[in-house]
């Protein structure tokens, strides 16, 4: 090896890689090949993956199944630039480069999800049992979806339709020991003379979870239900699907009590129950989506998806019966696009908006009724000429607010990628991209009053809000070869009036902390790093680190950063691969890891708004295998050990981290839970030979 050599894998094994929960037969060169020709849903609707000039990571369906969580962005909080906040067992938010909130979409089924994503305790109303994979699109660079996208995007996939004859499904099942999580999944789906169907049944259920501090935590305990049906046509003219999803979560809200063990209860409580207990939240949530795909000829189409979704979100604090709070939003969205694609080059263009309406239905109300119309277009294209992808376009957007008027906004994009090395061997892609964003303030930022019981705060809403404007600036290299891979991401993101909530020295309630919603400009940059080492064809050394800087500009020193901001994140993993074709254990792996996350000192300090938090590392080890028999794959199998030395810490993005001081240990806050050792089996299996 001469020294060039060394030292460039030297630096790889200083370089970071995201963590693989799963594993198949050949190594991660060819697995990276085979990303490469995967299409996503980028600047310009069906895109490859290399030609992607804004950043892009896929979690694909074989890592998904062996990823461990309690809702489908905990499952995927691992990936680079991407972190959850967190309010108890199975509430989730996903947060990117430092965004969240209204300012990630999440697109399931080509269809914006709309609830109450607006909360802290709300999480995601989606099936995680129903996703097959996943994009994540980072940064304003994808023009099909205006406002509200000004982080990025999540889109959910669902398992592909079954071929012409076809009538498959499986089973899944998983049990947590931290908390008890149970939870099963049930899978049919077929294809018969141009008929398709599919039809999904899930369920899951949890006692409070066990953190190592507190013992087990009220309030965490939670029972989620779900079920899918696709009625649809495949032609050869194109498709016509028509799917109806039901979505009832019941989780109930921790409000910073303990177990007696540990801490003091204020009234009486039975711990590690499946049932609810006051306070909870009932969250159901419902859509009917009808997608359509005409082929024009052999390189255009013409789609269209139509989709009425109804969000009911009711929490009860005093009496089962009577909730404190009910929300029922109805949310009707359109989109409808032409998308042209030849050998060398792609265009596409299109409209698509929604109309909301919100009502309250009890006797309290967080944020105002209020009816909201929004409505953008869009045309983008994309250029390969020899090494080079050049990609762009544009979209204007119009959003009106019942008595808040309208929002508008011109965003755009533009990018490059250069395939610099193509030999077969090895690949080296060099990537800039430039992009304008525009996020609409919404209703609780704009008219909130009133007590939010799943954030333990009153919050105020400021009517005199501006719409965000943001450029964003993404320059990034990715390389593959026999040894080893890497990928480099760094980003500067500029934002005009910046939307955010602090404390305030206000009492209006003295059983609560008083938040409201102020703006200012704000300047986010970091990096996302990620190398794997691989030796020999078995094993494979991965590690990755992330970080984000988010301040506002022009402050003092206690104001200077933004809050909820994630910690600098590393995570590490040695896998070793054990290969055995035609025998009973295919596929199989096993592997150990950890998550460091250093301490977080920037942090919005004003009126004790935020607090530091420690670092604390993380030890994880995961195992998994195919069970063959007679040459015949039957179950897949995955055994996961999370915080095997039981480390007692606080996520700088939990929410619990905020509430009452523990009396008997005294430490402040609830903590994140401790061991939890998870065993995972899918059974797949075909009813057509």
């Amino acid at each position: 090896m001469n020294r060039k050599t060394m030292l460039l894998s030297l630096l790889c094994l200083g370089m970071t890689m995201t963590a693989q929960n799963a594993s198949d037969s050949t190594d991660v060169f060819y697995k990276h090949l085979r990303l490469n020709e995967l299409t996503v849903t980028g600047v310009t609707g069906q895109t490859r993956l290399r030609d992607m000039a804004a950043p892009v990571s896929v979690v694909t369906p074989r890592e998904l199944r062996a990823t461990t969580g309690t809702n489908i962005i905990d499952a995927i909080s691992h990936q680079p630039g991407l972190a959850q906040l967190t309010t108890g067992n199975g509430i989730s938010k996903p947060i990117i480069r430092g965004l969240g909130y209204n300012r990630v979409l999440v697109v399931s089924d080509g269809v914006r999800q709309e609830g109450q994503q607006w909360g802290d305790e709300h999480g995601l109303e989606i099936d995680d049992q129903a996703v097959s994979s996943v994009e994540i699109l980072k940064g304003p660079a994808s023009l099909m979806y205006g406002s509200d996208a000004m982080a990025g995007v999540l889109i959910l996939h669902s398992a592909s339709l079954p071929a012409e004859g076809e009538v498959v499904g499986n089973v899944s099942t998983s049990y947590q020991t931290n908390s008890g999580l149970f939870d099963y999944s049930l899978h049919l789906a077929g294809h018969q003379k141009s008929f398709v169907w599919s039809a999904r049944y899930s369920e899951k259920m949890a006692h409070e979870y066990k953190a190592p501090i507190d013992g087990y935590v009220p309030g965490t305990q939670m029972h989620e239900r779900a079920g899918s049906l696709l009625l649809g046509l495949e032609q050869h003219w194109g498709h016509s699907h028509l799917k109806w999803d039901c979505f009832h979560l019941t989780p109930s809200m921790a409000e910073g009590e303990r177990d007696p063990l540990t801490g003091e209860l204020e009234h009486e409580y039975d711990l590690k129950t499946y049932h609810k207990q006051l306070p909870f939240q009932q969250v159901k949530h419902y859509k009917a989506t009808w997608d359509n795909l005409l082929r024009l000829g052999s390189n255009s189409t013409l789609k269209a998806i139509l989709a009425y979704q109804q969000n009911r979100r009711q929490e009860f604090e005093d009496t089962p019966q009577e909730p404190e709070l009910y929300f029922r939003l109805h949310t009707a969205t359109y989109d409808v696009r032409y998308q042209l694609s030849t050998l060398n080059s792609q265009f596409s263009t299109g409209i698509s908006g929604m109309y909301q309406e919100s009502e309250n239905l009890a006797e309290e109300s967080l944020i105002p009724a209020y009816r909201l119309f929004d409505i953008g277009g869009y045309a983008t294209a994309q250029r390969t000429l020899d090494r080079w992808t050049v990609s762009g376009g544009l979209r204007l957007d119009n959003r009106h607010i019942q008595h808040y008027g309208n929002f508008s906004g011109l965003t755009g994009s533009i990018g490059t990628v250069w395939h610099a090395v193509t030999a077969d061997c090895h690949t080296l892609n060099l990537r800039l991209n430039l992009a304008r964003g525009f996020r609409a303030p919404n209703m609780s930022e704009l008219g909130s009053d009133g007590v939010h019981e799943g954030t333990l705060r009153y919050e105020i809403g400021n009517p005199d809000l501006k719409s965000e404007y943001s450029w964003q600036a993404d320059l990034g290299a990715d390389y593959q070869g026999h040894v080893f891979s890497a990928q480099v991401s760094l980003f500067l993101n500029r934002i005009e009036n910046y939307i955010f909530s602090r404390r305030i020295d206000q009492v209006v309630d003295p059983d609560y902390r008083t938040f409201s919603y102020t703006q200012g400009d704000a300047v986010l940059k970091g990096f996302e790093v990620s190398a794997d080492f691989h030796p020999i064809h078995r094993l494979h050394f991965g590690n990755s680190f992330s970080f984000v800087d988010a301040r506002q500009l022009h402050q003092q020193e206690d104001t200077r950063y933004l809050p909820m901001t994630p910690a600098p994140r590393w995570t590490s993993d040695l896998k070793y691969e054990i290969t055995h074709k035609g025998q009973v254990f295919n596929n199989a792996y096993v592997a150990v890891g950890l998550d460091c996350f250093p301490t977080q000192n920037h942090y919005y300090k004003a009126y004790d708004t935020e607090t530091r938090t420690p670092s604390y590392t993380l030890f994880n080890a995961n195992a998994g295998t195919d069970l063959y028999v007679n040459g015949r794959k039957w179950a897949e199998v995955y055994l996961t050990a999370q915080n095997i030395f039981n480390r007692a810490y606080q996520s700088h993005l939990s929410r619990l981290k905020y509430s009452d001081v523990n009396a008997v240990t005294g430490h402040q806050g609830v903590y994140n839970p401790g061991r939890n050792i998870v065993l995972k089996v899918v059974v797949p299996f075909t009813l057509t030979e």
